[in-house]
């Protein structure tokens, strides 16, 4: 579900050592930079709200600043790559209305990086998200990868590692982000003074501490209850799917879908306990709903799709209860 989506509220800035939950990431880059073997190429493989970008800019950091222990995040390297102000540091990321990157942007990024440090240390190029390069873009890329620059680290930062080419992940220093335990996410969350129904946003939205922390919990379980009796209305004949299909298409789509993915599965794990539970059927709605939501950045008739599948659920919520009478 894209953030844009999710009822949200400003928070301060967060670091990395705000995030507990990047610790192991940054003490495995610590020894590898120690080391030497970092290398030229960093994939950070992180789930959606849980801080790829925050962990890069801490690897800009750790190799640009100039204290002991590093990163000190007071120097002015620091400082400067909190601002994304640091010369030494590229951003690479789609422009303009494309979803993609493009090889032109991909060409001028690796020729600012083959540039003479300013400061005499690393040059660090970060892409992000990498899946987004397009296959032009990837191939220019690569040929970096296969001869870096000295004093380079490029780090690409993406949540499918498997739409990259393997050429360029079997170059990479690889890192994975997840999400933490509900509880330690939860527990995050109230420390830094975060209100409202968590828990059932997190129902939604999943465990993501950054997601949640920037989201209306109230609101999100607002809409997850109101959600719940919609659909129930739907199952029982009682509601019209086109008109709540157009309704709901209209406005905070990802997030409905995200309300309805989440009221699925719970009923899914009630009928795997519960006589004529018809879990076959509630799995193949589930299938639907999820390509209904990897969809949803296509030139999709949202309205129209939604009806579909509501009617899918009205349809095996009506025979359900003529099973139920026999």
């Amino acid at each position: 579900m894209s953030e844009r989506d999710v009822p949200a509220i400003e928070q301060p800035r967060i670091d990395a050592t705000d995030c507990f939950w990047l610790a192991p990431a940054m003490t495995a880059l610590r020894r590898a930079h120690a080391s030497g073997r970092l290398g030229a190429a960093l994939l950070i493989h992180a789930d959606p709200g849980c801080g790829g970008e925050i962990l890069a800019e801490w690897a800009t950091q750790l190799l640009l600043c100039r204290h002991e222990p590093a990163p000190c995040m007071e120097c002015i390297d620091c400082r400067n790559c909190a601002a994304h102000q640091h010369p030494d540091v590229f951003t690479l990321h789609p422009t303009g209305d494309s979803r993609q990157i493009r090889v032109e942007d991909t060409r001028a990024f690796l020729a600012d990086l083959v540039l003479t440090s300013h400061g005499g240390g690393h040059r660090i190029g970060i892409v992000t998200p990498a899946d987004a390069l397009n296959p032009n873009a990837a191939n220019a890329l690569l040929k970096t990868l296969e001869e870096p620059p000295p004093r380079t680290l490029i780090a690409l930062i993406c949540t499918s590692p498997s739409r990259l080419p393997a050429t360029i992940r079997s170059r990479c220093t690889r890192l994975r982000v997840t999400a933490p335990a509900r509880a330690a996410t939860l527990g995050w969350l109230t420390a830094r003074g975060h209100s409202g129904d968590l828990a059932r946003a997190a129902a939604v939205l999943g465990d993501a501490p950054l997601t949640l922390l920037e989201a209306r919990a109230d609101a999100v379980a607002h809409m997850a209850t109101e959600t719940e009796r919609a659909v129930a209305d739907v199952e029982r004949g009682a509601g019209d799917p086109a008109q709540l299909a157009e309704r709901w298409s209209r406005d905070e789509f990802a997030l409905r879908l995200a309300c309805l993915e989440a009221w699925l599965t719970e009923r899914i794990r009630l009928s795997a306990t519960a006589p004529n539970g018809n879990i076959a059927w509630h799995f193949g709605l589930l299938d639907a709903l999820r390509e209904l939501r990897r969809e949803i950045d296509t030139p999709l008739n949202k309205s129209v799709a939604l009806e579909t599948w509501l009617w899918r659920l009205a349809a095996g919520g009506q025979a359900g209860s003529v099973t139920r009478s026999q």
